[in-house]
């Protein structure tokens, strides 16, 4: 049985966190095919110490392809890299983050190796009797779940959300082997340069890695109200989000949105006001450590989730929080 493959991110030489969520979902797949999960890499100055952490996250095999002409993202060269590898080694199942990177590496390759794909998926799993990649995504703006297949053509190819699970621990007892294949000339492709990168705005490009996000819903009633909620992520040292509701009234940007038509975060904390908790909101914070909403409905989907809840009138509430956080504060507690 072919390999399940996990496409690792790094940046000047050091992984991101999405390449060991994708080995906890390759894993899965690999133990159920009963085959073995690889993790690709490709970048520059690329040590076996930091390679090795693949290894102690889940992977059996491990390919680096360590080429200055990689170091900066460029999907021409890198879809010919990988092109070229699956032609080479016809792996079952590639797993890629839904990041920037992911979102236009996988498709890039999908064509030219004339498989199909499926994009922002959420759950993925194996169908016994065929083998099949199932994979289960958003669909109809988020109104319902589809799961899809591709029965025709391979490898299987699917992106995960970032932050929609969690790494495997850590485990240092576990072996497996690192191998470095050597780039060929022919894939670097001299059309496309990088010439440098801009910061994106409002900080926002931290969210999903943030381990505080404040997030505020229709019940806000309006953008000035969501100031309450800044003060309270300045107390924690966090950043603020929002609902689908709230970004389509203009009352934030989207880049602040949470949820499947926006972003999936996993913070350590996430707390709420104002948000009912509809299925498509609840898909994007599944994961956080901990939820505490606020809300004036006891009925609410959200408190079904929340670690914490507090029933009451978010104008009273979160006030009241900022006030003693305040406090607490000056007390030097």
């Amino acid at each position: 049985m072919a390999y399940v493959w996990t496409m690792a991110e790094q940046s000047h030489g050091r992984l991101r966190e999405v390449s060991f969520e994708l080995l906890s979902r390759g894993r899965k797949l690999a133990d159920k095919l009963d085959t073995k999960l690889c993790s690709l890499v490709f970048g520059s100055g690329l040590s076996d110490d930091t390679l090795q952490e693949l290894v102690h996250r889940g992977a059996d095999e491990v390919y680096v392809v360590d080429d200055a002409r990689l170091d900066k993202f460029v999907v021409e060269t890198h879809s010919n890299v990988l092109a070229d590898l699956v032609q080479r080694y016809k792996p079952h199942t590639i797993l890629a983050a839904a990041t920037s990177s992911g979102r236009t590496l996988m498709p890039h390759v999908a064509v030219k190796v004339n498989a199909g794909l499926t994009a922002d998926c959420t759950e993925l799993d194996i169908e016994e009797d065929t083998k099949l990649l199932l994979q289960t995504r958003p669909a109809i703006g988020g109104n319902i779940m589809a799961t899809i297949k591709s029965p025709i053509h391979w490898p299987q190819m699917a992106t995960v959300r970032p932050k929609s699970s969690r790494p495997l621990p850590l485990d240092l007892n576990r072996i497996g082997n690192i191998t470095r294949i050597a780039m060929f000339d022919a894939h670097y492709d001299e059309r496309v340069k990088v010439l440098g990168l801009r910061p994106y705005d409002e900080g926002l490009a931290g969210i999903e890695e943030s381990d505080v996000v404040i997030v505020g819903g229709k019940g806000m009633k309006k953008a000035e109200n969501f100031g309450m909620l800044r003060d309270l992520a300045r107390h924690f040292g966090g950043v603020i989000g929002g609902t689908r509701d709230a970004v389509d009234r203009g009352w934030l940007s989207y880049p602040h949105q949470i949820g499947l038509s926006g972003k999936t975060i996993s913070p350590k904390l996430y707390i709420c006001a104002g948000v009912s908790g509809s299925i498509q909101h609840l898909a994007g914070i599944k994961t956080s450590e901990c939820i505490v909403a606020i809300n004036q409905d006891p009925d609410a989907n959200i408190f079904q989730v929340a670690d914490f809840g507090i029933v009451g009138n978010l104008f009273e509430v979160v006030p009241l929080l900022n006030a003693k956080l305040g406090t607490c504060k000056k007390e030097g507690k």
